[in-house]
């Protein structure tokens, strides 16, 4: 289903489902109480579940690429241990790296098919599992949705801070390290310009929550920050924001791109706007290597 023919309504109750401010049961059950124009507000509301087998653009076999799961360790994290997905590029290396972080559900397909993406434009992308400590990505959203709600928050950050840290210090590594993340990803990539400060060579949020203004002067790197255009609940806290990395003096750049909503760029569900994505997945790629390489 495309996504103009999706009623606003049924994003709006997809957003709270999406956020863990409903159950999938609640969301489906909503919709159907809804009388929308064009159609079925339940056939709308289904046609948004993710369709992951559909979002794979770079296959685990490409031969530009080799992938493996890796375990390091994560003092102060969830358990002081984590689990990522390592994609590095054909060839002996170093290479610039990159992080890639998820949304509030784990690791999901989508995930880490950007990973593998970002291998093959020439980076060594790890993708971190932060459900790792608890089991893992269960293999279903919603499972995975209630298990990142369950975790410290704190903790879990910690997990990603020392997840790029054990990006830069790899044997593959370049030293130069770029971090992007999407939604609660997206947020933790601002987090961690604060917390990494010069040891982040580059930051490329999407739809991520702002850092705190009291802390943006602890950003040493540059950003590339993405928006969507009907996203009200990130959009918020984007003006303060832009004063605050202007007041430190922050190199930034911010894009919105029209006609998008919240996660515009994941594939797997009709949210996605194809020109959108293609250009600000383009617009950071080469951000990375103007700053990475």
């Amino acid at each position: 289903m495309k996504v103009r023919a999706i009623d606003p309504q049924v994003f709006d109750l997809y957003d709270k489902y999406c956020h863990g401010r409903m159950s999938r049961r609640q969301f489906l059950e909503h919709a159907a109480a809804l009388t929308v124009a064009g159609g079925s507000a339940l056939v709308m509301a289904k046609a948004l579940i993710p369709r992951y087998a559909e979002a794979q653009l770079v296959s685990f076999t490409d031969k530009r690429i080799k992938g493996l799961y890796v375990t390091y360790p994560s003092p102060g994290g969830t358990s002081g241990e984590m689990r990522g997905y390592m994609v590095q590029p054909s060839g002996d290396g170093p290479f610039p790296a990159v992080l890639i972080i998820h949304e509030n559900r784990g690791l999901n397909p989508y995930i880490e098919d950007v990973a593998r993406r970002a291998a093959v434009e020439g980076f060594l992308a790890l993708a971190p599992d932060g459900l790792a400590p608890v089991g893992g990505y269960p293999g279903n959203d919603d499972d995975g949705r209630s298990m990142q709600r369950s975790l410290d928050r704190a903790s879990l950050r910690q997990d990603m801070v020392n997840s790029a840290r054990y990006l830069k210090a790899h044997a593959l590594s370049s030293g130069k390290l770029g971090a992007t993340g999407f939604c609660w990803g997206g947020s933790t990539t601002n987090f961690l310009a604060v917390a990494l400060g010069s040891d982040l060579d580059a930051g490329a949020p999407f739809y991520g929550g702002a850092a705190k203004s009291d802390e943006v002067v602890k950003i040493k790197s540059p950003l590339m920050i993405h928006y969507a255009e009907d996203d009200p609940r990130v959009n918020a806290s984007r003006s303060e924001y832009e004063i605050a990395l202007r007041a430190n003096k922050v190199p930034f750049q911010m894009h919105t791109y029209a006609g998008t909503r919240h996660g515009f760029h994941n594939n797997s569900t009709p949210r996605y706007d194809k020109e959108a994505a293609q250009l600000a997945w383009s617009r950071t790629m080469a951000f990375f290597k103007e700053h990475l390489i």
